[in-house]
């Protein structure tokens, strides 16, 4: 595959790099699940002291590919450029040290100057956290609430985003209960990983989730929260106020 062959390119250019001690691969491609659309997620530990340094010279390694047609400089888990190339291929580049890492996902290891992610692989996992299941728990109830509001309002474009809001969460609650160790992955995962029954109640609530058909999305909502919310809520300990809250919204709707 092309993201293959700019992996190869890039990796052999930055491993010129005297501060980089590993590049490894974290999304769809680090689990080797990937195919001719994926992106690459490739990951440059190096060395702290070295860090601002290394930081001016990431596009040069990246253009050791292709001239990058589209490129962006940002930060959300890490010191990361977004870049595009003509041909399509989407990477992201993100720099972390021994004190940033993150250990989420499965990795797959490119180059390992001390052989320093051998500590982590014990560690790679894609379970949603307790702490994050009972903070999804709490969005499902609260976006619900929310839509109560806008749809009271009559303001049918920002129900439906309560609407989308409130599936995601609740999306990530029902692969924690029928795919859990592949529930940090979250809505993109539903459609290959959840059993057909909860796969196709969630199509069918996407298909009315739209700003004239939301009341019918929001009564299959219920009927799935129904369904699922006392499991969820007896393991990621949901508060009881979420739990009133919830009846406080179902009496609403």
């Amino acid at each position: 595959m092309r993201q293959d062959v700019a992996v190869k390119k890039i990796v052999e250019s930055l491993k010129g790099e005297t501060c980089v001690q590993s590049l490894f691969l974290k999304g769809s491609m680090g689990r080797n699940e990937h195919d001719e659309h994926s992106d690459i997620d490739l990951y440059c530990l190096v060395d702290e002291e070295e860090e601002a340094s290394f930081l001016t010279r990431r596009v040069d390694h990246l253009k050791a590919y292709k001239e990058l047609f589209f490129y962006e400089d940002i930060f959300i888990i890490a010191p990361q450029v977004l870049g595009v190339y003509e041909d399509g291929i989407h990477i992201d580049l993100f720099t972390v040290t021994n004190k940033t890492i993150q250990e989420k996902d499965y990795f797959r290891v490119l180059y390992d100057r001390d052989g320093v992610m051998d500590n982590y692989v014990s560690t790679q996992n894609l379970t949603l956290p307790i702490e994050e299941g009972r903070d999804n728990a709490d969005d499902v109830v609260w976006f619900l609430f929310q839509y109560t509001k806008a749809k009271a309002r009559g303001n049918d474009i920002w129900a439906t985003e309560m609407l989308r809001h409130c599936v995601r969460y609740l999306g990530n609650l029902l692969l924690y209960r029928y795919a859990k160790d592949r529930s940090l992955l979250g809505i993109k995962a539903v459609q290959s990983d959840l059993p057909p029954e909860q796969k196709n109640q969630l199509l069918e609530i996407y298909e009315h989730i739209t700003p004239s058909s939301h009341q019918e999305a929001v009564k299959n909502i219920i009927r799935l929260i129904d369904e699922e919310f006392e499991w969820h809520a007896s393991q990621f300990e949901v508060p009881s106020q979420t739990k009133k809250l919830l009846e406080l919204v179902k009496d609403r709707i």
